[in-house]
């Protein structure tokens, strides 16, 4: 995820936030079925996508904390 993608995170409210996890999620989803069945061309993309799934997690529970970052 780049920096400007980050930066448009931010901006979103919460609701849209719920929305982007659980669309994360399905894809992590697709790709491990991908993965289990040998059709997942670059494995990278599952950790990608995990790293994406954290990073809204602590954006919606900084959220919910109060806590403003840049």
């Amino acid at each position: 995820m780049k920096a400007s993608e980050l930066k448009t995170l931010k901006e979103k409210t919460r609701d849209e936030l719920e929305q982007e996890l659980v669309e994360l999620k399905a894809e992590l989803f697709k790709l491990r079925f991908q993965h289990a069945t040998s059709q997942l061309e670059n494995p990278m993309k599952l950790k990608d996508v995990k790293k994406d799934i954290a990073r809204v997690k602590t954006i919606i529970r900084e959220m919910e904390l109060g806590i403003k970052r840049n």
